[in-house]
């Protein structure tokens, strides 16, 4: 294969570009499936289930995209995982002209759980394939930070889009769209970029390149990140499941206040990335501190959307929300891939999608039998309290924690 035409600074930035429309595109078809679902079940339940469709993959898949990942190449698992991607999204798209009802929904539902179980394998890859388009170690951190700030962007834009797109032409066109974006990250790896691919590590084909052993292997401190992470997510990371259940109630029923509730998380979203990614260095150091933190900024938040009942306030803590889970999910991320040496982080980046997706995951579920069984501001009270103290609990014991990251790429 001929080399790149583009330098390696500018391959990272290709990248970047278009996996931010990439998810701008995603999270437009989300919106609309969410807006599908709620108002043709009108069961918050659904919309848990269809969120847990998405996250939940992540404990089963996640541990071998790690591993597949580390045995095979980063760049082999991560095309294959785009072309699902795109498979899995154009089921869904054609779910709306071909079907109604329960079968729709169904089909919706199916569709969800395809695109949860290529991303797993899609996340896995490019975090390790990041390591690759870096010309030294110490920049790993910066590069991986940015994908943060670019998914929320995405995530800032791709809702009002959807929005706009179901009540202007109909949510096939936002699920069509979503689809359609997948196109460019795969052009791209394919044809435009040459990462440094005798620098990766691959694992060996035996017993010992297994998901237990790089736990086992990580050491106590990404140990520790991964568990609190996962035990932060359980209780406080339901809000993607749930979207258009609260917006539903804190705005209206209207698709376009869907997509302005979810902007308001994207923008929190991006907010705790930039912040991440300016601080990356101090905050990946101490690791208990920087999640615990982040942690009990969503926890309050999630009180104050409790105690609130003006739409300025909610949309206040809404983006505090964003922020919050934001710069936890990325932190996992970040701390992760630079505290493990290059062999194990696609098997790295797998535990963490454990860790924050399939918590996440739970959490949506218990959040909606807690909505049915009382109302959503208890819900929101409830998690927000017991988030703040397991929060406050790790900052105590181990807020001084020092991690060292390994200093080769």
């Amino acid at each position: 294969m001929s080399a790149s035409p583009l330098r390696l600074d500018q391959q990272r930035s290709l990248f970047l570009v278009v996996s931010g429309i990439s998810t701008a595109g995603s999270f437009a078809g989300i919106t609309a499936k969410g807006w599908i679902l709620l108002h043709g079940s009108a069961d918050p339940f659904v919309l848990a289930l269809n969120f847990a469709a998405l996250s939940l993959p992540s404990l089963l898949i996640s541990g071998p995209a790690g591993v597949r990942t580390d045995r095979l190449g980063c760049e082999t698992v991560l095309v294959r995982a785009q072309w699902g991607l795109l498979a899995a999204a154009a089921l869904g798209a054609l779910s709306v002209p071909l079907l109604e009802g329960t079968a729709q929904v169904l089909l919706l539902l199916g569709s969800t759980l395809m695109v949860g179980i290529a991303g797993a394998f899609e996340l896995t890859a490019r975090n390790k394939y990041c390591s690759l388009l870096v010309e030294e170690p110490k920049q790993l951190a910066g590069y991986l930070t940015s994908f943060s700030v670019v998914f929320n962007v995405g995530k800032l834009v791709g809702p009002p889009i959807g929005g706009w797109l179901v009540a202007m032409a109909g949510p096939a066109w936002a699920l069509g769209i979503d689809a359609a974006s997948y196109l460019l990250p795969i052009a791209s790896v394919v044809f435009l970029l040459q990462p440094r691919r005798d620098m990766e590590q691959r694992s060996r084909g035996d017993g010992d390149a297994t998901l237990l052993t790089a736990w086992k292997d990580c050491g106590s401190t990404l140990r520790g990140v991964l568990t609190l992470t996962a035990v932060l997510c359980m209780v406080n990371f339901f809000h993607p499941g749930l979207a258009p259940l609260i917006a539903d109630q804190v705005l209206g029923p209207d698709p376009r206040d869907l997509g302005l509730f979810t902007s308001v998380l994207a923008a929190g979203s991006i907010a705790g990335g930039i912040v991440l990614q300016r601080c990356s260095a101090s905050f990946s150091r101490r690791p208990f501190l920087t999640l615990g933190c982040f942690g009990l900024i969503t926890a309050i938040a999630q009180l104050g959307m409790a105690g609130s009942s003006s739409i300025g306030v909610s949309l206040s803590m809404a983006f505090a929300i964003g922020a919050g889970t934001a710069g936890l999910l990325s932190s996992c991320n970040l701390i992760t891939q630079i505290g493990a040496p290059q062999v194990m982080r696609g098997r790295m980046a797998g535990l963490s999608q454990i860790a924050f997706l399939g918590g996440g995951g739970i959490s949506g579920l218990l959040a909606a039998l807690l909505v049915m069984a009382t109302s959503l501001s208890t819900t929101f009270a409830l998690t927000g309290g017991i988030g703040a103290v397991l929060a406050l609990l790790w900052i105590r014991r181990r807020g001084g924690t020092v991690l060292e990251p390994l200093r080769s790429a």
